[in-house]
């Protein structure tokens, strides 16, 4: 795996106080434990991003200020600007987590949108709001590739 995936998967691992999940032998894919493996991290992702938001609302209450200098003032519209970019991301975010425990309480959760595979538990840990396995995800990325040109 790559360095900067390792990183990644560790971090959102990390948030939820968890460790990898380790498979019992013929343990069936998506068993009660790896659902609420998933159930953890997507939950304590969920509430770290809420906690950034409200962090950043706060934030730009008590940064709010009307300065004479122009420069003063584009600066700190432009440090808002690139806040706020992030906390849309980060909104959106929560919605696909939350979305992704919905697919957790029907059963839905761990197979391909697209062809119904198994997704798997490692691909899971690395983005558990992934719903493409990755041979779909790569050709939707080299679809997108030939019409953004």
């Amino acid at each position: 795996m790559p360095a900067s995936q390792t990183k990644k998967t560790l971090g959102i691992l990390a948030i939820a106080g968890v460790e990898p999940y380790q498979e019992s032998k013929n343990e069936e894919y998506m068993s009660q434990g790896q659902l609420d493996h998933f159930t953890t991290i997507l939950g304590a992702w969920r509430n770290q991003l809420r906690e950034e938001v409200d962090r950043t609302v706060g934030h730009m209450k008590d940064e709010a200020s009307n300065f004479p200098d122009p420069v003063d003032r584009a600066t700190q519209e432009e440090e808002f600007s690139l806040e706020l970019r992030a906390r849309d991301r980060e909104r959106r975010l929560i919605k696909k987590i939350s979305k992704t425990l919905k697919k957790i309480e029907e059963d839905d959760f761990g197979f391909c949108d697209s062809c119904g595979i198994e997704i798997g538990i490692r691909r899971l840990e690395a983005r558990p709001t992934a719903d493409l396995c990755i041979d779909c995800k790569t050709l939707a990325e080299i679809k997108e590739k030939q019409i953004i040109g």
